[in-house]
């Protein structure tokens, strides 16, 4: 049919967790999710987006374009079969180059999306420090070094109560693991003054709501530590059902 769609596609490898950064940055380039599976630590995005239709003009042309071409080849063939025999040796080799892109290739902006947030598994310091005590000094540290960048975590909520006066605004105490309330290892994370939206939830069976006990993949962007509190704030980004 004349009027069918015909789509080019990609599929994109991301760290667990960093899913919607990456499918916002690539929606933002007219990609559209087609397929998500989910690994252990990895999860395997598949896009799609409509190729742009040439113009009938710029068709036409073209075409006109190859005919001609194909005329002056024919009379430089046999203007050159007319000629005098040449050295095959000193005849300079044909270059060729691919207009195609590469079928592996994959797009550096969500590549690198991916590679920088920080994770358990890609970075020492924060591996231990999800395994210190809430007042440890590591606290400060890692806040000091990483503030404004983006760390993703299995955890758990240990708290959740109304921001001041607000019935739809919250402060929620986040732990690393699935113990909830009973958390006692790790930092007291914290996200303060934020609504249910704020949260950005995704993954199967997305609830309405959130309470403490519910274990999630936080992706958060790093904030200051109150050494008086032993809270270490965060600004959610991301927060996917486990």
């Amino acid at each position: 049919m004349a009027d069918e769609i015909k789509y080019e596609y990609k599929t994109v490898q991301t760290v667990r967790g960093t899913d919607g950064l990456v499918i916002a940055k690539m929606q933002k380039d007219g990609w559209e999710l087609v397929e998500q599976a989910q690994g252990m630590l990895r999860s395997s995005l598949d896009f799609r987006r409509p190729k742009k239709p040439l113009p009938r003009l710029l068709i036409g042309t073209a075409v006109g374009g190859l005919v001609i071409l194909a005329i002056v080849i024919g009379v430089a063939a046999a203007l050159e079969d007319g000629g005098e025999n040449k050295d095959e040796s000193n005849k300079p080799a044909a270059a060729t180059a691919s207009a195609e892109p590469s079928a592996t290739s994959a797009p550096t902006a969500a590549r690198s999306a991916a590679a920088e947030v920080i994770t358990p598994q890609n970075n020492p310091e924060f591996a231990a420090l999800l395994k210190t005590d809430s007042c440890d000094d590591a606290n400060l540290d890692f806040a000091t070094k990483y503030k404004g960048k983006t760390v993703a975590f299995d955890g758990s909520i240990v708290h959740m109560a109304p921001h001041g006066d607000y019935d739809t605004r919250y402060d929620f105490l986040l732990g690393p693991g699935d113990k909830g309330s009973n958390t006692g290892v790790g930092p007291a994370f914290k996200y303060e003054d934020v609504n249910i939206h704020d949260l950005k939830l995704s993954g199967r069976n997305t609830p309405a709501t959130v309470r403490a006990g519910d274990k999630f993949r936080f992706v958060a962007e790093v904030g200051e530590f109150n050494a008086k509190q032993c809270v270490f704030f965060l600004d959610p980004v991301s927060t996917e059902i486990r």
